[in-house]
């Protein structure tokens, strides 16, 4: 990769539209490389940060709380676990106190699998860049939003 604006051949009206298109871009580009970790596993982006979600959590929590933690949010968070629970990797459950709600953790198998799974900094690139100029990019990107 090298000048965004080369490698599309096109022109932007101001920095900040190239920046936006910028940002689109990379962003694709670093989910190609990462979603070829995660077919090799057979498991999606949003399966790979369910099961991340749940190993940070240590306990079961409700469906909804793995909702707002997403980073790629979705509208099949319902069909995205039922294929969690169909590969034994998430478990669902329902506690007496509260019947309406609905619980998932994380299985043994879930964290073996996550555990195989390296995503690390050469892995996507992020090699490239200092510890202070990744610094730099997550203070101007939590600015964006």
């Amino acid at each position: 990769m090298g000048n965004f604006a080369e490698e599309v051949s096109s022109t932007f009206k101001s920095e900040h539209h190239k920046a936006f298109f910028n940002l689109k871009y990379t962003s694709s580009y670093l989910s190609s490389i990462i979603d070829v970790v995660f077919t090799k596993s057979n498991i999606s982006s949003q399966q790979y940060n369910v099961l991340r979600i749940l190993r940070g959590a240590k306990k079961a929590i409700k469906v909804s709380s793995v909702k707002e933690r997403m980073i790629e949010k979705s509208p099949n968070t319902t069909r995205l676990m039922d294929k969690l629970v169909s590969k034994n990797l998430i478990i669902r459950s329902r506690r007496e106190e509260d019947r309406r709600a609905v619980y998932v953790e994380i299985t043994e198998l879930g964290l073996d699998l996550i555990d195989e799974i390296k995503v690390d900094d050469d892995l996507l690139e992020l090699d490239k860049i200092s510890t202070e100029e990744a610094f730099e990019l997550n203070r101007i990107l939590d600015k964006i939003r």
